[in-house]
């Protein structure tokens, strides 16, 4: 295959996954980004990286349920290329509730089965079941197994890719570069306009302005480290008026947050959400009680009306957007998608199927 020349703009999760792609291809890359490499205030950043199929089916389509189990095939090949094979974990989850709450779990699971055939793969477990996948929760006394369901590191992930592109000898990184203008092979910033073969808009809520039904879903999380609690898989606390997650990371730091606020405040967590938060997680392990706090973070993630990613095609330019709360979930899959829509990225593109696209 020819080498192309690609310009990303966005250097976040949807960008980096669609750098590696393209590199592993054999093209070069260009990514411009408004912030700095390290993307301290990038969704993918703020991320549980929880991938989640089937628990996302209570609210969303089956689209992203078969979306979702492709990106779980794609994960590990895109882990192995940063050599992090160990970012990725594919343990299940564990979906439970509090004796009170448990209307709430069971309305969720019957959600679940009477949306996808494949919610018989979810294993109903009771106290003693529940204590051999985690010795821990020695209280809880019903829950749900989800054994096809895993996660990624995402902090680990965007660190691990910031490195691995900034010393890729085919990668030019633009940081510090709002982009003002994506259109017919070239991206304009307001220090150069850059032309390339082909060019990706990944901006995420970036785009705004050129996606008029695009918005903002706050997303809030807390990073707690709890020597007294061990936990192997992410685990899902039903509630009345929202949904908690407990996400494991090495050396007992959990990743503790709600699935999602509809707003796009980027302000600081309020002291409400921080003590309805830190109060769920409580009364999962008391163990957290002496947890510390290493950080308190609020970020917005991109939605359309419709909640489902979009792939938009035009001359020798591509939009990717709209991945909702499923970023790590759909990011693999979905950039397949579109490299598998364009034939100038398949195996027997040619020098005449780039200028015939690009007319």
């Amino acid at each position: 295959m020819t080498q192309l020349t690609i310009g990303i703009a966005g250097a976040g999760l949807v960008g980096r996954v669609l750098a590696l792609k393209l590199l592993e291809l054999g093209h070069s890359v260009t990514l411009f980004e408004k912030d700095s490499p390290e993307a301290e205030n990038a969704a993918g950043q703020v991320a549980a990286g929880m991938l989640a199929p089937f628990a996302e089916l209570e609210t969303a389509e089956s689209a992203i349920f078969d979306t979702g189990l492709r990106s779980i095939q794609l994960w590990p090949k895109l882990l192995a290329q940063l050599s992090i094979p160990q970012a990725f974990q594919n343990q299940g989850s564990l979906v439970t509730a509090h004796t009170a709450d448990m209307p709430e779990l069971n309305h969720f699971m019957q959600q679940l089965k009477c949306k996808m055939t494949a919610a018989s793969e979810i294993q109903s477990l009771n106290q003693a079941q529940i204590q051999v996948l985690e010795p821990d929760l020695t209280h809880l006394t019903h829950g749900y197994f989800l054994p096809l369901e895993a996660q990624v590191n995402a902090q680990q992930f965007m660190d691990v890719s910031t490195r691995f592109l900034q010393n890729h000898p085919d990668v030019e990184w633009k940081p510090h570069q709002t982009v003002t203008e994506i259109a017919k092979g070239h991206i304009k910033t307001a220090k150069e306009t850059v032309g390339f073969d082909w060019v990706f808009d990944t901006r995420g809520l970036g785009a705004k302005a050129d996606m008029s039904d695009l918005r903002g879903v706050r997303g809030e999380v807390f990073w707690l480290d709890a020597p007294d609690v061990s936990l192997s898989r992410p685990i899902r606390l039903m509630h009345p008026r929202y949904r908690i997650y407990i996400v494991p990371r090495p050396n007992h730091r959990y990743v503790v947050g709600a699935t999602e606020i509809e707003s796009e405040d980027l302000s600081p967590m309020s002291v409400r959400s921080s003590l309805e938060l830190l109060s769920a997680v409580y009364s999962v392990h008391s163990g957290f009680g002496e947890a510390r706090i290493v950080k308190m973070l609020t970020q917005c993630r991109p939605a359309l009306k419709d909640n489902l990613p979009r792939i938009e095609h035009a001359t020798q330019t591509t939009r990717i957007n709209g991945l909702y709360r499923h970023g790590y979930l759909l990011a693999p899959a979905v950039v397949e998608q579109a490299l598998n829509e364009l034939s100038i990225f398949t195996p027997s593109a040619t020098e005449s199927d780039l200028k015939r696209k690009a007319i």
